[in-house]
């Protein structure tokens, strides 16, 4: 792998970062993309537009499609940026990141033509329905129905934890199509207009008390077969593409220095009892997490570099995942312990520090060895497909 970047992406770099320096209201600190209300969703679309407008949203993407024809690096490095300065996602992960990628492999050039240039404008989000209340982990157990009806396919069920539902244009579903063949291979992808009747989108609060989960429910919704993505009962091998993109991380692991960069800042600051950074054990601690977010985002490198090469990562991106699950976990614990009594205010408490931000990253952080694939599946992946370890 080269760790070295072109002078042209690092003026890339710099351009971005000049970008966010002039778009985002001084001393923004990001509202963590829970889209809890209108004003929050406004400017999340208004700024994804402007991106959109520069044909840097998807800029790894070709140029018919939206994009600049860059590499698989320049979108890394574009993900990273907004999300260490944490700009708007504007469902980023789940279009650019997930579904159009997803696309660009299996699509038709049909679909292709008229889904993506909207997705690299800005101008739809997509969201993800995998899993359900009994398909975890397990995701080829899923039971939500779609049965061919002429030129439609009718589709009932329902998916849980779905991210960002209940402000996304699209969605990209499974849902099985043969429950005679084996569950892996009766599976089928499709392009699901959220506004068709029949989708009903109920808001879950998560333990931080913040909205961006849902559950989707689905009551006979018709679906154009041509919105049919891959082929009928190819759709394991669609979700396991899709996967593959999700759980390279960078945006994670970007968050995650951010966090890191924000508690070094806190604790070099004097506080009631002095200044922490004058203690050794909380510099070590921090340069030790320092060191680890690196480490986590070199994978991470790695993982765009095989992409800029033509290669779909797989355990490569589990490794990813798995660090960034263990890496989150620690530098939140690391975060409200180093605040003391503060580290347990909530935002918007008056004498919350660094925005209550550690708090929610604590209570939220329990969830990184489980979404997206748990820390179990994932080392499965690494053992199986990476070392050539047989099953046990």
């Amino acid at each position: 792998m080269d760790f070295r970047l072109s002078p042209e992406t690092e003026a890339w770099r710099a351009e971005l970062r000049a970008f966010l320096k002039a778009e985002l209201p001084p001393e923004f600190e990001g509202d963590d993309d829970f889209f809890d209300n209108e004003e929050q969703i406004a400017f999340a679309r208004e700024f994804t537009k402007k991106l959109g407008a520069r044909r840097w949203f998807a800029p790894a993407w070709p140029e018919q499609y939206g994009g600049m024809g860059k590499t698989a690096i320049e979108q890394f490095i574009l993900n990273e940026e907004l999300a260490y300065h944490r700009a708007p996602s504007g469902g980023r992960l789940f279009t650019i990141g997930i579904t159009g990628p997803t696309m660009l492999v299996h699509g038709t050039e049909e679909q292709k033509a008229r889904y993506l240039p909207k997705m690299a404008s800005g101008e739809e989000w997509y969201c993800q329905g995998f899993s359900e209340p009994g398909s975890g982990s397990d995701l080829a157990s899923m039971q939500t129905r779609a049965v061919r009806d002429g030129d439609d396919y009718i589709i009932n069920g329902q998916k849980i934890w779905t991210s960002n539902g209940h402000v996304a244009d699209r969605m990209l579903l499974l849902a099985r199509t043969d429950p005679d063949q084996p569950k892996h291979k009766g599976i089928s992808a499709f392009i699901v207009d959220m506004k068709t009747p029949g989708i009903t989108v109920q808001g879950i609060d998560n333990i931080a008390y913040r909205h961006d989960f849902n559950q989707v429910f689905f009551e006979d919704v018709r679906v154009p077969a041509r919105d049919l993505l891959g082929g009928e009962n190819n759709g394991w091998y669609v979700a396991t593409t899709t996967l593959d993109f999700e759980r390279s991380n960078i945006a994670a692991i970007s968050g995650a220095r951010r966090t890191i960069h924000d508690l070094v800042r806190w604790a070099k600051e004097r506080h009631p009892g002095g200044r922490p950074w004058d203690k050794p054990e909380v510099r070590v601690k921090l340069a030790d997490l320092a060191v680890k977010a690196e480490v986590g985002r070199l994978v991470a490198f790695r993982t765009a570099w095989l992409q800029a090469k033509g290669e779909v990562p797989n355990y490569e991106a589990s490794i990813g995942k798995v660090w960034m699950a263990m890496l989150g976990i620690e530098v939140a614990n690391t975060g409200v312990n180093l605040l003391g009594a503060y580290g347990a205010l909530q935002p918007g408490s008056k004498w919350a520090q660094l925005r209550g931000r550690v708090l929610t990253s604590y209570l939220l952080a329990m969830s990184g060895p489980i979404g997206g694939g748990t820390s179990e599946i994932q080392k499965n992946i690494i053992a199986q497909r990476g070392l050539g370890l047989p099953r046990g």
